[in-house]
């Protein structure tokens, strides 16, 4: 196992609060667009989460009033107008590769969105477990207003399982914004929150879900993830062996014995 308190990434702000980590990407003034390198630090860094054990959960956070506005017109569209097949390839696969890696990290994430979350914006919020939202906040999937297909970084495997086929047909097709509180009501985000209290709620709810019983949380998440390929009598299995796995720990013990003593149970994540 590792550590990443210390972590101190070039192309996005990274911070601690307790056993929470809080992702922010830092160009507020063009509305905290991706590039190619902020693109593969984050990969890599959810790539190093799984080995992490002083992060229990992280928060993508806004800065400046917006989530982030996708990838920047200049540092990454221009350049693929330029590059053949071969280049373009890795570069999809690359921006996959973070929701691979947001996927399979181990640590419940959850984005809080403020203004824009508009391309790949919309799917790091889209890849988190949970999202919170100000009334502000406008989420659009806009890959075809740019000629491309709605198909981009798994958004026509997650988004219909999130908010239904016909309105994430709707939202793919289209490209347009879909509003805070159509949001809400479609189940995109969880609640929307006064943007002068997002962090304090995303905040609030990741040390909510890291005091609990985190390495159980990582094996919700792997059961969340992995079900969605499967038959129902597979997953009731893999659930069993699961939760036969989480009442080994210790964790489980203490939740036991406070319970035998009327207590609350202090979880330690093993």
């Amino acid at each position: 196992m590792s550590t990443m308190a210390g972590l101190k990434p070039k192309h996005f702000i990274w911070r601690m609060e307790g056993n929470v980590a809080l992702i922010q990407l830092d160009r507020p003034d063009r509305k905290n667009p991706l590039t190619f390198e902020s693109y593969a630090e984050l990969r890599d860094t959810f790539r190093a989460l799984p080995y992490a054990d002083d992060v229990d959960a992280v928060v993508f956070l806004p800065n400046g009033g917006n989530f982030c506005s996708g990838g920047d017109v200049h540092d990454i569209i221009g350049p693929l107008v330029d590059m053949d097949m071969k280049g373009l390839l890795a570069f999809t696969r690359m921006t996959g590769d973070l929701v691979k890696a947001m996927i399979a990290c181990n640590k419940p994430i959850i984005s809080a969105i403020d203004g824009v979350a508009v391309g790949a914006g919309a799917i790091i919020a889209m890849a988190s477990d949970m999202r919170l939202a100000t009334p502000e906040a406008k989420t659009a999937f806009l890959f075809t207003r740019v000629g491309l297909a709605g198909c981009d970084m798994g958004a026509c495997a997650m988004l219909p399982r999130i908010i239904g086929q016909g309105r994430a047909a709707e939202l793919l097709y289209t490209g347009r914004s879909m509003g805070a509180e159509e949001g809400e009501r479609w189940g995109f985000y969880n609640r929307l929150v006064a943007a002068d209290a997002l962090e304090a709620e995303a905040l609030n709810m990741a040390a909510r879900i890291a005091a609990g019983p985190t390495f159980a949380h990582g094996i919700t998440k792997t059961q969340l993830n992995q079900e969605w390929s499967m038959g129902l009598e597979q997953a009731i299995e893999a659930e069993a062996q699961a939760q036969a796995i989480c009442m080994q720990t210790k964790d489980f013990e203490r939740a036991y014995r406070a319970f035998v003593a009327k207590e609350k149970p202090v979880f330690e994540g093993d």
